[in-house]
């Protein structure tokens, strides 16, 4: 882990696309200056976490090593994915002196009743706010 007084950082740790509204939020509500995606490899590992597999510890080798070379302490670290992905990192972030939230949101739901007796739903997120992750 790096050492230093900078403003936070936000590092992306989860499945989407940061939206305007979240970036907007991060900015005003946590105080941030930069926006770090996980790199392109470690996206990867992130986002096809194998359904199989009895334990994490090992495969996420690459997302903790990423995380203690690069995040500062007061960093945040938006982590959302598989549930227990998502704990392991969220538990390890708080034991490196960085702060893990995820995005909270609204979900509008719209059915429409077709001719042929089908529904189509539609469901519409809507980022709210960012929420800490606490022991």
């Amino acid at each position: 882990m790096m050492t230093g007084s900078h403003s936070p950082t936000l590092f992306l740790l989860f499945n989407h696309a940061l939206t305007a509204d979240q970036e907007a939020d991060a900015r005003s509500s946590l105080g941030i200056d930069r926006i770090v995606p996980a790199p392109q490899a470690i996206q990867v590992i992130w986002s096809n976490v194998p359904p199989d597999l009895e334990e994490l510890t090992e495969y996420l080798k690459p997302v903790y090593t990423w995380l203690a070379d690069t995040a500062e302490p007061n960093d945040f670290i938006l982590v959302q994915g598989d549930f227990g992905a998502t704990c392991l990192i969220a538990d390890f972030t708080q034991a490196q002196g960085l702060q893990p939230v995820y995005s909270t949101t609204v979900r509008e739901a719209a059915e429409d009743h077709l001719p042929d007796g089908s529904v189509l739903t539609v469901h519409r997120f809507k980022h709210r706010m960012f929420r800490h992750y606490k022991r």
